[in-house]
């Protein structure tokens, strides 16, 4: 006969403390479904003893202790990074066999898509449509050609128009400004395309340049604990924005960036963490992108109207 004897504790929450790490909270009369939206949601540690008889003799022991949550939230509590880091330039490093990317170029999304080309007549070149950091461009695989590019920070204006289609039927395409003109696109999702290109839902394209754009942390306060969310941090003449990955509008938008400290601690990426003031308060970000955050020290030093 085979017993074994199992003990769990539940994690279901993360305590509110200045790292931002996972903290194990013990809840002995969680049910099913409170287990199963704290790991979907929260995460859930796990501290398993396993004891396996045979006779009433015990033979085999197992002493577990793991956290187990959706890889967002392991991110977002600095858990994973070197597979996150791994994984991402795995992807880069297979991308760029087939795709032309540059050294510090990565993709953002990808669709099936196209390019209409004006002259010498006006046609319709199927491909795949890339927005990058960098760029928006339209790469046909075969054969190799690049059919059209432009940088993110020519960009000036990007909308969805509706025209009709040879057949007579509504098609859906994207319109992308710069000075050298407008260039039409057709793609897969040319809404999400567009929202991801702008900025806050201004309408204004997003502008990835080294120290205006950058991959950037953000801990949100929230009811509960305060969490650390990856996202896109923007500055710009309307001040500093930060907006979540898939969000539709900035999380965080402050016109006016007042003061800059940088503190040694625990954060998602790397081990400062940058105490940001601004009108409405202090909030915290971190990021990898040294010039980026040497930008946003900058601005804190610029001067505003009224100032001497």
């Amino acid at each position: 006969m085979t017993e074994t004897l199992a003990r769990t504790t539940p994690s279901l929450r993360a305590a509110p403390d200045e790292t931002g790490a996972l903290q194990p909270s013990r809840d002995l009369h969680a049910t099913l479904p409170d287990l199963l939206d704290a790991l979907l949601n929260k995460g859930v540690f796990l501290d398993l003893d396993l004891i396996i008889t045979v006779a009433d003799i015990p033979l085999i022991g197992v002493n577990l202790r793991a956290a187990v949550a959706g890889i967002e939230t392991m991110l977002e509590h600095g858990m994973m990074r070197g597979w996150d880091e791994q994984t991402r330039a795995w992807v880069r490093q297979s991308l760029a066999r087939h795709v032309p990317l540059e050294p510090d170029e990565e993709v953002v999304a990808r669709m099936a898509g196209g390019h209409r080309q004006d002259e010498p007549a006006t046609i319709w070149r199927p491909g795949t449509v890339y927005l990058t950091t960098r760029r928006l461009f339209v790469w046909r695989a075969d054969p190799r050609e690049l059919l059209w590019q432009t940088a993110l920070d020519d960009v000036t204006e990007v909308e969805v128009r509706t025209e009709l289609a040879v057949g007579g039927e509504e098609r859906e395409r994207l319109a992308v400004t710069t000075p050298a003109g407008t260039a039409l696109l057709s793609a897969a999702a040319p809404d999400r395309l567009a929202a991801l290109m702008r900025r806050g839902g201004t309408g204004g394209p997003a502008r990835p340049a080294a120290g205006h754009q950058a991959p950037v942390w953000y801990r949100e306060e929230r009811a509960g604990p305060s969490v650390w969310r990856g996202g896109t941090g923007s500055l710009g003449p309307g001040g500093l924005t930060w907006q979540g990955t898939g969000d539709a509008r900035p999380a965080l938008r402050l016109r006016e960036v007042r003061d800059v400290q940088v503190r040694t601690g625990r954060a998602p990426v790397g081990r400062q963490v940058l105490l940001v003031t601004g009108e409405t308060g202090t909030v915290r970000l971190a990021t990898r992108d040294a010039a980026w955050a040497r930008a946003l020290a900058a601005a804190a030093h610029a001067p505003r109207g009224g100032d001497a």
